[in-house]
């Protein structure tokens, strides 16, 4: 007979912290933070404090943060979360519970996705849960008073990562409103595709929510050139431009 383990469950969990403010960190998150054995960020550079950290800090500057280095990309035995998934492996053998953070939520264009995959491969054991966070699109719509979808709408998410083709397909439908995560080098390509299709007017941009160097504006204002990566604009429905 076998005798029963006495090391813990591992336990791996992706924490969203909202889009930048930790005044948007929910009860739940700071609850998971708090009960987890250790707290990763991910970051750009092993001395480079990552923005999802520095909320980590202002709502609880007395935790450690460990930081991996997380490149861009997407999941796979050879995606950048290989490595990542890798240094996480010796704290859930030691049966840690691990919280990960990651600016907005944990399930949508996140990190924490790839990352998870890698994980469940190298250890399918490991019991992987997620705790939702508030988005940026949630957070530029209350700042700019935009209801995006009401009664029987719709509201579709894009990115414009490799540019405006994705969002053009999502404006055919007038009726619809449209969020687009990741654009901002394509900003003003946004700008004059909204003009084209007369979505421009009533359309906003918010480059770094909460972060320093925060800009919330029309699109037709903040389109004069290039801006962040982290920008979030919202197209409401063709003819709701109010608020």
């Amino acid at each position: 007979m076998t005798a029963p383990s006495s090391t813990p469950p591992a336990r791996l969990t992706g924490v969203g912290v909202g889009p930048g403010h930790p005044d948007l960190v929910t009860l739940q998150a700071l609850g998971a933070l708090d009960a987890a054995d250790r707290v990763v960020a991910p970051s750009g550079a092993p001395d480079a404090v990552g923005r999802a950290e520095s909320v980590v800090r202002q709502v609880r500057p007395h935790l450690r943060v460990e930081r991996v280095v997380f490149p861009m990309g997407t999941g796979g035995p050879s995606s950048p979360a290989s490595g990542p998934a890798r240094e996480l492996v010796p704290w859930l053998d030691a049966g840690e519970h691990v919280a990960f953070v990651t600016l907005g939520d944990p399930n949508i264009y996140s990190t924490f996705s790839s990352l998870a995959s890698e994980v469940t491969r190298l250890r399918p054991q490991v019991e992987v849960t997620t705790v939702p966070g508030i988005m940026a699109f949630q957070a530029l719509a209350a700042m700019a008073g935009v209801p995006l979808a009401e009664g029987t709408g719709a509201l579709s998410l894009v990115t414009a990562l490799d540019g405006t083709e994705t969002l053009s397909q999502a404006l055919e439908d007038p009726s619809r409103a449209v969020v687009v995560y990741k654009g901002g080098r394509h900003l003003p390509a946004m700008a004059k595709l909204l003009e084209e299709v007369g979505r421009l007017e009533g359309a906003m941009a918010g480059e770094l929510l909460g972060l320093p160097g925060q800009r919330v504006g029309p699109v037709a204002e903040l389109a004069s050139g290039p801006a962040a990566y982290l920008v979030t604009v919202i197209v409401p429905p063709a003819g709701r431009v109010d608020g």
